[in-house]
């Protein structure tokens, strides 16, 4: 019988890392992605920063030429209804789909904003959101962010860069108090009100009607436009169908990302993987990390031995300024910050040892926190 090879379900970067790993150690089988979303494979991190300045059109994760080379087939507007996985098939988009092996890398989806009139917010994650919000923006004086995570805080200063009046409101007197810790928070805060943007911090959002903002404070605030940047939630369905292992609507997968059924992978935003350095599973929701996950997928699932090990990273870019991240992403128990002539650092740690960094304008520092996480030693600053 004819091998029917690969599919994978979700165009994101786990979904796409993970075909192309499988191709590149197989050739001769289907390899086909799958997908609900009607674009082509596309860059999600542009979607907050220069393409909703209207910088750039071009967010292709690749030409489609590229699938075309390596025989990667990609099924669009193709939502799944149903795996069989004792039969091994997918049917999607009205079409039933046989395979060898499966990948989910189905993502995650923006958690709408749960207050009276929170279905008015506009949410990004799609690049069919973000055009949303670009034309949006086109026409409107005053917008409102709701919430401070890094898509909140780049969304804030690209609509300010465009000279729209925005005020980002968070319940954090900085952004990501809880998670950077308030120093960081400062600085954070200081390069979004450098692009033009106002940070209310300390409030949380009651009601949305059709020009205005509610505030718990008593506050109103005008808006033509409203953005909810107030988290995600992992696409759960698929895997929780299959009776998979799941912790937290997450798919508890092995650091080859195989899962608790044969011949499933999960990887990127849907997983709870395995990482051999940290010794322990962890929750991440960065584009590379998806996509290093996928090229471990799509490599275990072709036959190969492979594992998850590198320590969690990303970038984002606050207007002009890029701050880079590198963490395990559990927490710690003490920070620092350094000042640099036009930057700083923030180092964290846990019993000694390095578990996180934080940098603008450093890139030495991030490079070096990245070997200091791996190996587990102490920051190079005395943590008090």
């Amino acid at each position: 019988m004819e091998d029917p090879g690969l599919i994978v379900i979700g165009t994101g970067p786990a979904g796409v890392g993970a075909a192309d790993a499988y191709r590149a150690r197989r050739s001769g089988v289907p390899v086909r992605i799958i997908s609900a979303d009607n674009s082509h494979p596309y860059f999600r991190p542009p979607l907050s920063k220069d393409y909703l300045r209207g910088e750039t059109d071009d967010v292709d994760l690749h030409p489609q030429e590229w699938f075309r080379e390596r025989d990667i087939e990609v099924v669009l507007t193709a939502p799944v209804h149903h795996v069989d996985a004792d039969e091994r098939t997918v049917t999607a988009g009205g079409q039933q789909y046989r395979y060898s092996t499966l990948v989910l890398a189905t993502g995650a989806s923006p958690t709408p904003l749960p207050v009276p009139g929170g279905e008015r917010a506009l949410l990004l994650r799609s690049l069919e959101d973000a055009r949303t919000l670009r034309d949006a923006a086109r026409s409107a004086r005053t917008a409102v962010v709701i919430g401070a995570g890094f898509i909140g805080c780049e969304a804030a200063a690209s609509l300010a860069l465009q000279g729209v009046s925005v005020t980002l409101v968070a319940p954090d007197e900085v952004p990501q108090q809880k998670r950077l810790g308030e120093e960081a928070g400062r600085r954070l805060r200081q390069l979004v009100e450098k692009t033009g943007a106002r940070y209310l911090g300390g409030a949380k959002v009651t009601s949305v009607d059709a020009e205005s903002v509610h505030l718990d404070n008593g506050d109103t605030l005008p808006a033509d436009l409203v953005l909810a940047a107030t988290g995600v939630q992992p696409n759960s369905a698929v895997a929780e169908s299959l009776g998979l292992e799941m912790e937290n609507s997450r798919v508890v997968v092995n650091a080859d990302m195989s899962t608790t059924v044969d011949g499933v992978y999960a990887a990127g935003d849907v997983a709870f993987a395995f990482n051999t350095g940290a010794g322990r599973r962890l929750a991440v929701e960065h584009w590379q990390d998806a996509e290093d996950q996928g090229g471990v997928a799509g490599a275990a699932a072709a036959g190969e031995t492979a594992e998850w090990s590198g320590v969690p990273g990303f970038w984002t870019s606050i207007g002009d300024a890029d701050v880079k991240y590198h963490a395990w992403g559990d927490g710690y128990e003490r920070s620092r910050l350094v000042e640099h002539e036009d930057g700083f650092t923030v180092w964290y740690s846990t019993g000694g040892a390095t578990v996180a960094v934080l940098t603008y304008n450093a890139d030495d520092d991030y490079d070096r926190g990245e070997e200091l996480i791996t190996a587990g030693e102490p920051p190079p600053v005395d943590m008090g």
